[in-house]
């Protein structure tokens, strides 16, 4: 008993333990980009399936004591792709095509120990059941997802903090070789097990049918709708509520918690309870999706409650359909399934067909159909004839969100990055402003009166950071300006004639709004030069462009690309500025403080750095509250001119650590 029970502890906690540790390994490959986390998702949810597919025909058409050999010879050649790290060539090809390229370097780093890892659960029970045949094996699917969660809740608090992401991996690899070995010694005690197993399994298949086809679409439709539902309510959570850059831990971590309740212990789903507490979850979704203006604490409180009741109600109804131990395989390669659909609708299907984030309503939809499928025999026909009249009022209140969500934009677009917005707003005597918005954030603004339409506004106006930075420049020859992130294009306002301003941009829809729905660019006095792709990689790849100001303000709203930030970026970036160049960091965030980070990096590379902290007056139209950072050398930050001395001087924090491509910590810059 005890051999199973760690062999399947060691697999989840190492399943869910390599996911942050990769997907953080490859985040400045692809843009840090939300995005990225979401496809890892669907890579890991893909690879679960194989798993769980493997173990099902394992099962099937292997003999016992086969299926112990074919799995162990796995597990040995498995050895062989450590450690998990992922080959840095690959990266060179990554904007390409984001989405297959992030599964493409996955499979290629963690692609083996991963499947293997995915195996466990119910190989081990299926083995465990084998072993002990009067125990039921379900129990230990409980404690896989216990694991899951430690090892999820554990990553951000206790591994991040403290250790390189390299470092990260290669102790990651220890810990598979100590899996390999406890997994050895549980297929050892299967073997030994054989025997009772043959009549056991002979008594089992003639007791039990296999479960009919409609059975299991009911598995796989239970289980897509908590992982489609999981996904979306973690794109909400994280880019139109409260966009914290690791808040994708508490729904995830709710998720896995309705697992370990219901498959410990059913009781722990109190139906009646449960479903009676489901049409408040929808209400309070609701709620949220209909822009009520909630705090955000409220907010994330009434989604994670309201995810938290659909998956009992999903995970619960799960367990109380499951089938014998001899089906258990067949029943798990269900769920997988299903998990896989759901990740895959979220995080492949829905970026490429929709304009908008229209899963969140499909799901919501298909698990108010799923149980009323699921008590419909159990229902008095007048019961049923309101359910479904319950089911097509609800359609009818998540069609007119979705309405909501594209009618009073010009435009909604959306891809691998995110979703783009832009709308028109009256401004009373000033007219008509335009703005645009990724997620809920304001990635710039225009007025298009001739008059106004000029006018640097936003983070960008003449009394930001970057307003007297640019103002401050010499005026008396041509300047190069080097801009990571175009948002609307606004900086492009402080051209003159003779400049040149080249503008990395990873999102071509961006360029693409930049030029049809805002003037910035096309009015500009200077020579306007985009480039496409990631800001930091392409400067890496380019031969040093003796920039007068380079300005990084590529963040998707309030959740920063790490990757920007760190000491080997900061690098990059000096190497084209001229040696009394000016670099400009964006760091206005409402959730993180990153005057450490920049403060830190500043101080490693003897570095003066001035903070610009803007809050402009209630009645001020054209300013937007803004925080920048200027790094100059000390000799310059000696003469800056008379508007920029009242800046305040960036100092270290004690015992802070300088961000590099191998560590960053989140949690020690939280607000």
């Amino acid at each position: 008993m005890l051999s199973f029970a760690i062999t399947v502890f060691l697999s989840a906690f190492l399943l869910f333990q390599v996911q942050p540790i990769i997907a953080k390994m490859i985040l400045p490959w692809f843009g840090g980009s939300s995005s990225v986390w979401s496809t890892c998702l669907v890579f890991f949810q893909a690879e679960l399936l194989l798993g769980y597919l493997y173990v099902h025909l394992l099962h099937e058409l292997l003999s016992p004591r086969r299926q112990n050999i074919v799995h162990c010879v796995l597990l040995l050649l498995s050895l062989a792709t450590l450690p998990v790290v992922a080959d840095p060539t690959l990266k060179d090809a990554a904007f390409e095509n984001p989405t297959w390229n992030v599964l493409v370097v996955l499979a290629a780093a963690v692609g083996m120990p991963y499947l293997l890892l995915s195996t466990t659960g119910p190989l081990m029970q299926a083995w465990y059941a084998r072993s002990f045949a009067s125990l039921m094996p379900y129990r230990l699917y409980a404690l896989s997802n216990l694991a899951s969660m430690i090892a999820l809740l554990s990553y951000p608090v206790l591994v991040e903090p403290y250790f390189r992401v390299h470092d990260q991996a290669i102790a990651w690899s220890a810990a598979y070789v100590v899996f390999v070995v406890a997994c050895l010694g549980s297929a050892w005690q299967s073997w030994k097990g054989v025997s009772s197993e043959r009549e056991l399994t002979a008594t089992s298949a003639v007791a039990t049918p296999r479960p009919p086809w409609t059975e299991c679409l009911l598995w796989i439709g239970l289980a897509m709708t908590a992982s489609l539902l999981l996904l979306a309510i973690t794109r909400h959570l994280t880019q139109d509520v409260a966009p914290v850059p690791f808040l994708w831990v508490l729904p995830l971590s709710i998720y896995l918690l309705s697992f370990i309740l219901c498959f410990d212990a059913p009781r722990y789903y109190y139906r009646p309870g449960f479903l009676a507490a489901l049409p408040l979850a929808f209400l309070a979704i609701d709620r949220v999706l209909d822009g009520a203006g909630l705090d955000v604490p409220l907010l994330v409180a009434l989604m994670s409650l309201s995810l938290f009741v659909i998956c009992m109600v999903c995970h619960g109804e799960l367990v109380r359909r499951r089938p014998a131990v001899r089906h258990l395989t067949l029943f798990y390669l269900m769920l997988s399934i299903g998990g896989a659909l759901g990740g895959t609708f979220v995080g492949l299907i829905a970026p490429a067909i929709f304009n908008a984030y229209f899963e969140l309503p499909i799901g919501l939809f298909l698990c108010a159909a799923l149980v009323i499928i699921v008590l419909w025999r159990e229902l008095q026909p007048r019961w049923r004839g309101l359910l479904l009249l319950a089911l097509l009022a609800y359609g009818y209140r998540l069609g007119g969100i979705s309405v909501d969500y594209v009618e009073d934009y010009r435009l909604v677009l959306r891809n691998f990055y995110g979703q783009l917005r832009v709308a028109d707003v009256s401004d009373e005597d000033l007219g008509v402003k335009r703005k645009m918005f990724h997620g809920r954030v304001n990635h710039g603004e225009q007025f298009l009166s001739p008059e106004y339409r000029r006018q640097p506004t936003a983070y960008y106006c003449e009394s930001s950071g970057i307003g007297l930075a640019l103002r401050s420049l010499a005026d008396d020859q041509p300047l190069r300006i080097g801009i990571l992130g175009l948002g609307a294009g606004t900086l492009a306002t402080y051209g003159r004639a003779g400049d040149e301003m080249r503008m990395y941009e990873i999102n071509d829809q961006v360029v693409d709004l930049a030029r049809s729905e805002f003037s910035y660019l096309a009015d500009s006095a200077a020579t306007i030069v985009p480039v496409l792709g990631d800001g930091r990689l392409m400067l890496e790849s380019e031969a040093p462009q003796n920039f007068d100001l380079l300005a990084i303000d590529a963040f998707s709203g309030d959740s920063i690309p790490t990757h920007l930030l760190t000491l080997e970026a900061m690098r990059a970036y000096l190497r084209h500025l001229k040696s009394d160049g000016l670099l400009a960091v964006h760091i206005t965030n409402r959730y993180l403080d990153l005057r450490p980070v920049i403060a830190a990096a500043a101080s490693q590379l003897g570095m003066a750095a001035l903070i610009f902290d803007l809050d402009p007056a209630a009645d001020d139209r054209f300013c937007r509250h803004s925080v920048w950072v200027l790094l100059m050398s000390p000799e310059r930050a000696a003469k800056v001119p008379k508007a920029m001395q009242a800046a305040e001087r960036l100092t270290p924090r004690p015992g802070f650590e300088v961000w590099t491509d191998s560590f960053s910590n989140l949690l020690g810059v939280l607000q």
